[in-house]
């Protein structure tokens, strides 16, 4: 269900992190989430990989990672308006138990967890894709959280293609600002079952990671695995992705971490709805 098909991304914005220029649909309703995509496939990523799964990609971000593989839900939000019921009656047409939660980052609307609440009662596994700056109590299964280390802080030299440059620059402060919330990442691994999932592009990230693995260690009242921990190659497509994973599964068996593969690029490259 390609909700940003139907989208006017000439119109004007709305919504949790979106700006000027950012395409909407629909009038919004009172119980609704921004929905840029929702979809059945695979899930590509972390521990569950392989699994059948309901892809609920909500729009907005608080942040703006220059890889973003979902950019029309961050630097150009682009969605439809869906209520509660819509939202269920999509996911209840596929055969499948499990169902992701993903953005942009979905923890910024507060109608995530009437939406988790629902899918919790009907019985579905659920997994929160999120960058670890938002803590809601929510019933989730599972929560994938991905810090995002200083590789990902967008510069007008390193941004999207299609960004514009005076985003990048804006950008650029606000995300090294907030990309890391202690206190929330520790809320999550506290609260919920967890992954800890950090996008890789060499091996210049692994003391960022390992320090902010001692800090989250000594303030989380939970244990933290190195099993937990999960390095996934950056990349959107196969051609990146042959760029960096073999470096990035060396790096895993050297600090004894999991590695995650990106099923779907490997898949579908970079296709929509995958």
């Amino acid at each position: 269900m390609p909700v940003s098909d139907s989208v006017d991304r000439d119109g004007e914005g709305e919504g949790a992190g979106a700006r000027d220029g950012a395409g909407t649909h629909g009038e919004r309703p009172d119980d609704g989430l921004p929905i840029n995509e929702l979809f059945y496939s695979l899930q590509g990523e972390g521990t569950l990989a392989g699994v059948p799964s309901v892809f609920v990609r909500t729009s907005g971000c608080n942040l703006r990672c220059w890889f973003c593989d979902s950019y029309h839900t961050s630097w150009e939000p682009t969605h439809a308006w869906l209520g509660l019921e819509e939202i269920l009656a999509e996911i209840e047409s596929h055969d499948a138990d499990h169902v992701v939660l993903t953005g942009g980052e979905p923890l910024i609307h507060e109608e995530s967890v009437a939406l988790l609440e629902a899918l919790d009662d009907r019985g579905y596994h659920t997994t929160v894709e999120t960058n670890g700056t938002i803590n809601r109590d929510a019933p989730i299964d599972l929560a994938s959280i991905s810090p995002k280390l200083e590789s990902s802080t967008p510069t007008p030299e390193r941004a999207p293609d299609d960004a514009d440059e005076a985003d990048a620059e804006r950008w650029a402060e606000r995300h090294e600002r907030d990309r890391i919330d202690l206190e929330a990442l520790a809320a999550l691994v506290e609260d919920y079952e967890f992954q800890l999932k950090f996008v890789v592009t060499d091996g210049d990230d692994l003391p960022e990671i390992l320090d902010l693995l001692a800090e989250l260690r000594g303030v989380a009242d939970a244990p933290i695995r190195d099993d937990d921990v999960l390095l996934m190659p950056e990349g959107a497509t196969r051609e990146r992705l042959a760029e960096t994973r073999t470096r990035v599964a060396e790096l895993a068996m050297e600090h004894g971490f999991r590695y995650t593969p990106r099923l779907h690029v490997d898949l579908w490259n970079d296709a929509p709805e995958t």
